[in-house]
């Protein structure tokens, strides 16, 4: 017969009750008053950070952007189609992050870095912030430039070096375009080095909002380990169209040409990523060359003029040269850089700045000559050679040259 003993079981009674811990979670929730349009409003979310992911009660991810005094504005990243009015959010104390590591090389993502080439699964071990505080150039000209492959020509010159990881980024972009692109640089080999982040024009805003900040984070990781890495955004024009469009429907005060007041500070934050790390830091690079679309060749438009004053120069894409056959149709005239020829080698440097000084003449001297009937053998050499030098400047699609130092 088995006997108890008091003792016994008071002893173990006050064990379990030493080892005995409450700890209390406590989480920040709110509930949904308004959903539409790819915008949530929330009511409650008190202590919510600007720019912090707030979880949906059916699995949604959205992005606090309008913390007001009575409610929250959330941009939703995805349809929402499943959120109800009255569910649940709750905060999740994270700011926009992606998975970085060596596996997104030669793969085709999303602006949530998720693969989307039918290639399975990638892995990683590391995540870095979407959004953390060397040479900008700006390529600027209206659609049907050939603005694309003037940029993709730089993909296309390190792929005998393969020491460059380079990143591209298609915001707003039509599907086949984006699969155009992808081909191109699988023919050539360029592939292997190159990260695709695309968002095309049916998705929804808030992802075109953030897939440049997706390419920027994947580039810095590069970057951190001692890389150098290029990366382009086609176009910035279509983000900040995104951008705006997501301001409207949070009911932000519009500006000039009904952007938000801070649009200048969404590209700015954006290009500024772009540097030299110190030799302490693996003297790794990374080299943005953003993309703007221009109406009617107007640079005096409001994203243009503010890229414009961001980067350090800007490659200004003419559509008259385009369409007389002149390829790639560079403005020289209103094309700058303010590096110069801190960029250049020796050879390039002693030829670069007599040909422009060459060609901008000859430029006024064809325009002259449409309306002069009878013109001197000096004026005629002039555009004589003029021409011969615009033709030796031609160069066909996606085929760059490349320079060797003997």
């Amino acid at each position: 017969m088995v006997t108890l003993r008091a003792d016994e079981i008071s002893n173990i009674i006050r064990e379990r009750i030493e080892q005995y811990s409450i700890e209390v979670k406590i989480v920040n929730t709110g509930t949904v008053l308004q959903v539409g349009d790819g915008i949530a409003r929330i009511h409650g979310l008190d202590e919510v950070m600007a720019g912090e992911l707030v979880e949906f009660e059916e699995g949604t991810i959205g992005i606090a952007l309008n913390l007001e005094s009575n409610n929250v504005g959330v941009v939703l990243m995805g349809d929402g189609l499943m959120i109800q009015e009255g569910s649940s959010v709750k905060a999740t104390g994270r700011i926009a992050q992606i998975p970085v590591s060596e596996a997104y090389l030669g793969r085709v993502i999303n602006a949530l870095a998720k693969p989307i080439d039918g290639r399975g699964e990638i892995s990683a071990s590391e995540s870095r912030l979407i959004e953390s505080p060397l040479q900008r150039e700006l390529i600027i000209g209206d659609r049907q430039t050939d603005r694309e492959n003037c940029s993709s020509h730089r993909y296309y010159s390190q792929s005998k070096r393969q020491n460059v990881i380079c990143v591209y980024v298609a915001i707003g972009q039509k599907a086949s375009s984006v699969a155009q692109v992808v081909t191109t640089f699988q023919e050539r080999g360029a592939m292997e080095y190159t990260i695709v982040v695309a968002e095309t024009a049916d998705s929804p805003a808030t992802l075109q909002y953030l897939a440049p900040y997706t390419g920027a984070a994947l580039a810095e990781y590069f970057m951190y380990r001692k890389r150098h890495t290029s990366i382009i955004y086609d176009d910035l024009s279509k983000q900040a169209q995104a951008y705006r469009q997501m301001s409207l429907l949070l009911r932000r005060p519009p500006g000039r040409e009904a952007y938000p007041g801070d649009v200048f500070y969404l590209h700015s934050r954006l290009l500024e990523r772009a540097a030299k790390s110190s030799s302490r830091l693996g003297e790794g690079s990374m080299t943005a060359l953003p993309i703007v679309e221009t109406q009617s060749g107007d640079v005096s438009a409001y994203i243009p003029t503010n890229v414009i004053s961001i980067t350090d120069g800007q490659i200004f894409l003419s559509a008259d040269l385009f369409n007389a056959g002149i390829r790639p149709a560079i403005n020289v005239g209103i094309s700058v850089s303010r590096v110069g020829s801190a960029a250049q080698i020796k050879a390039m440097k002693q030829v670069a700045g007599k040909s422009k000084l060459e060609l901008a003449q000859f430029a006024e001297l064809e325009a002259f000559a449409q309306f002069a009937s009878d013109l001197d053998k000096a004026t005629q050499n002039q555009l004589a050679r003029g021409q011969r030098l615009r033709e030796l400047l031609k160069q066909s699609q996606s085929d760059p040259l490349r320079w060797k130092i003997r």
